[in-house]
């Protein structure tokens, strides 16, 4: 993943954590990294970039629930 790909990911994920208890974290993963990479595209970063790195998505995604 490009560094300026990698940087969306960090502060969008940073900035779309929930506040609320989390029921199924499994299912806002997976919602958070679709919402992520669409996000992405919006902004002009190529899905293939982000779709390169997906498990870092879950990832960051994961280390920001703990």
């Amino acid at each position: 993943m490009s560094k300026r790909g990698s940087d969306f990911l960090y502060h969008w994920i940073s900035d779309h954590l929930p506040d609320d208890p989390i029921t199924d974290p499994v299912l806002l993963v997976i919602d958070m990294a679709v919402d992520a990479k669409q996000a992405a595209v919006a902004q002009g970063i190529a899905g293939q970039e982000i779709d390169e790195e997906i498990g870092t998505i879950y990832q960051f995604i994961m280390q920001g629930l703990r």
